[in-house]
């Protein structure tokens, strides 16, 4: 009997797999969608995981990726990875529709439960209510006056500056030091008290600080996000340690500020902004707000350290680059004697500074890929077809992985040079489309113009203090780590004086 039942079953799942596939045929030639190219090397897609996975441990991934592209000449195309098949896509008009015109139709998919153990609740992890929620908590504090000064900054780049110092001209890693500067800024910023990684070395638990816990953990939960619906199998007791200390840091924060009283509150605020108390003003649930505090961390302080150690290779790399940056630095805004002519609308005026930053967020992109699932049958415009010209059809939960590291480098859009730091092709860029580098859509960065004034003001006071730079990279393109956020594999090796 139970052999009897068994082979029902199986029978009504195979009539219910076919009458779905004859569906989804039936809808892809209804919107006139073509094949997709499909570049399988096996048919389970283990041995492609495997590679994908030694690629990312080498630094290569993106580069692989872009050059997967080009081998097959196609902006768009699917394989199966782990029994799963994925789109890839880095044609600007799918893109464009999935962040933007076509934003419903598309969720994040497994990212939430994948991030969930660093990110909780907060406004990378979440869609839907509470997505919007952390939303309108969030916006009004990145429009805020307050953010704007930059005085914050100033003195954890003396800091860094007395390392560099130190240094005597010799040879250095200076990621290390945007590291723990960006971290630095950032925890006096949220938390309103800097860890101080640049002079001391506190807040130590077990055998992880806050700082190497917390660029440990970035590993993990991305490669939990690859791994999709199995993210649950990838949960190791290293993983769970930086967890621990990464949460008990933060909830000490938490709750100093928890307890304090509304005067209180507005007697620090008064003093300077800090975005742990205005959050506190807003909500006191404890959870709320500790997933907020790190979500903003992972995005300001990673995108900030990303985007200005990728210029600063470039710049020592090209040093004829290095040299007009300074002029422009040193004609808006002098040696450095006088910084009250530096704020964040001069700036922007700094054209020479505006396109280094441009051309170093084009190249480098802080999120170099993304990925989003269908939520519904769908379509997207490009992919199809022998010319690649049709819609492609896609079945609800498709996931589909979007390539901003190859748009951003596409000839297409950059020109026969889009692989070479050129910072004065933006004189003549005005309306860059294919330029995401802090998304697009409603979701786009809330923190985008404070990442580029702290990632500005760090290089112009650079300029006006060390002006000389010399490169020691022994390997061109550089090897990158592609974690949630992006980071030079082999750090920065420089030396300035």
């Amino acid at each position: 009997m139970f052999d009897s039942i068994l082979l029902q079953l199986t029978a009504v799942l195979a009539v219910v797999l076919i009458a779905q596939q004859l569906y989804h045929r039936y809808l892809a030639r209804k919107w006139a969608c073509g094949d997709i190219l499909k570049v399988d090397q096996d048919y389970f897609g283990i041995w492609q995981a495997r590679k994908l996975f030694a690629d990312r441990n080498d630094g290569v991934d993106l580069q692989e990726q872009r050059n997967r592209f080009n081998r097959y000449h196609t902006e768009t195309f699917r394989e199966t990875l782990i029994g799963r098949e994925l789109y890839y896509t880095s044609n600007l008009e799918n893109i464009k529709a999935i962040v933007n015109f076509q934003f419903n139709d598309f969720s994040i998919g497994y990212r939430y439960p994948a991030f969930k153990p660093l990110l909780g609740d907060g406004i990378f992890a979440t869609e839907g209510h509470k997505w919007k929620v952390a939303k309108e908590v969030l916006r009004p504090q990145f429009v805020r006056e307050q953010i704007r000064d930059l005085d914050h900054l100033e003195v954890h780049i003396k800091n860094m500056a007395a390392i560099i110092n130190n240094t005597h001209g010799q040879v250095f890693d200076i990621q290390d030091l945007f590291l723990r500067l960006t971290l630095d800024a950032s925890t006096d910023f949220l938390f309103g008290e800097s860890v101080s990684s640049l002079t001391k070395s506190e807040y130590e638990m077990g055998k992880y600080t806050f700082e190497s816990a917390f660029n440990k953990v970035q590993k993990y939960i991305f490669a939990r996000s690859i791994l999709q619906s199995l993210y649950w199998t990838y949960n190791p007791k290293d993983f769970r340690e930086c967890l621990n200390v990464i949460h008990t840091f933060t909830d000490t924060f938490v709750q100093k500020a928890l307890s304090l009283t509304p005067e209180e509150l507005d007697a620090k605020s008064k003093k300077n902004y800090t975005f742990l108390y205005e959050l506190v003003k807003i909500t006191r649930h404890r959870k709320t707000v500790h997933d907020h505090l790190l979500n903003i961390m992972l995005a300001g302080r990673n995108t900030t350290s990303a985007l200005i150690s990728s210029l600063m290779l470039e710049l020592a790399r090209n040093p004829e680059c290095y040299e007009k940056l300074k002029k422009d630095v040193f004609e808006n805004f002098g040696d450095g004697s006088d910084l009250s002519c530096v704020t964040v609308e001069s700036m922007k005026k700094c054209n020479y500074l505006r396109y280094c930053i441009n051309e170093a967020l084009r190249m480098y992109p802080s999120v170099p890929q993304n990925f989003r699932c269908a939520k519904t049958a769908t379509t997207l415009p490009r992919g199809g077809g022998p010319d690649g010209q049709d819609k492609i059809f896609l079945k609800k939960g498709q996931a589909v992985f979007m390539s901003f590291y190859t748009l951003q480098r596409s000839e297409l859009y950059y020109g026969k040079d889009a692989n070479e730091f050129n910072p004065d092709r933006w004189a003549t860029i005005k309306n860059p489309g294919a330029f995401m580098p802090f998304l697009s859509g409603p979701r786009i960065c809330l923190g985008q113009q404070f990442a580029i004034a702290e990632a500005s003001y760090t290089i112009l006071r650079i300029a006006q203090m060390f002006p000389n730079i010399k490169s020691f990279e022994t390997e061109y393109p550089p090897r990158i780590s592609a974690n949630a956020t992006m980071k030079l594999r082999d750090g920065v090796m420089v030396s300035l004086s």
